[in-house]
């Protein structure tokens, strides 16, 4: 039977590098991202399913669900930056961090609740893809890394709650993407590491299957 992913954030970065790693080794995709264009460029690319949409929104989530009804693994990588350049948290606009809380933290929970039923059944795995941002003290990062903290804390709790699937909160460390191009400059981004070599990375790790828990990907 061919395995099933649901990547979010899939039309660049570390999700389109899993997506085509994941595609090579036969599975079936379903992928979503807010740019329609250029995920239906990778869709066609790899055969997957696209669903162009955001993720914070509950009908959108409703349509990623039942495009999966099996489903082997969710992976939990779309995230925003929020406010650049990024500032302190004094004077962090207290909207944008809402937000921000929105797209980092409530739309994967979301996501992993309408999808449940689905892993449990199959046995499978949720990814949720966090950052060094979420336990180290780097100046700006304030707004960021407390929602990838809460995403951790996310994810060990439903570890715990779910022992019949693997739940892996896995930090990519820094990779050459518009996001962190955004965050520190092309200049810099430039010199992290290429996303395919950290997709490779979790597709081994989803692959080997280990216990549930915290994951260094590089």
């Amino acid at each position: 039977m061919t395995n099933t992913a649901l990547i979010t954030g899939a039309s660049r970065g570390l999700g389109l590098a899993l997506a085509r790693s994941l595609a090579d080794a036969g599975w079936n995709l379903v992928l979503t991202a807010r740019g329609a264009e250029d995920l239906e460029r990778a869709a066609a690319e790899l055969g997957a399913t696209a669903i162009p949409g955001d993720v914070t929104e509950p009908a959108h989530v409703e349509r990623l669900a039942r495009a999966a009804p099996e489903l082997d693994l969710l992976v939990n990588n779309a995230s925003d930056l929020g406010v650049t350049p990024l500032p302190p948290l004094a004077g962090y606009p207290l909207e944008a961090f809402r937000v921000l809380l929105e797209t980092n933290v409530t739309a994967p929970l979301a996501l992993i609740q309408a999808t449940l039923p689905a892993l449990r059944a199959a046995g499978g795995a949720v990814v949720n893809i966090t950052s060094d941002a979420a336990t180290g003290a780097y100046e700006g990062w304030g707004g960021y890394g407390a929602t990838k903290a809460a995403l951790e804390q996310l994810s060990n709790v439903l570890s715990a709650e779910e022992p019949a699937i693997r739940v892996w909160w896995a930090d990519p460390g820094e990779m050459n993407t518009r996001m962190l191009a955004d965050a520190v400059g092309a200049d810099e981004a430039a010199g992290a590491t290429d996303p395919a070599k950290v997709a490779a990375a979790l597709h081994d790790l989803v692959r080997s299957r280990p216990a549930s828990g915290k994951v260094s990907l590089q």
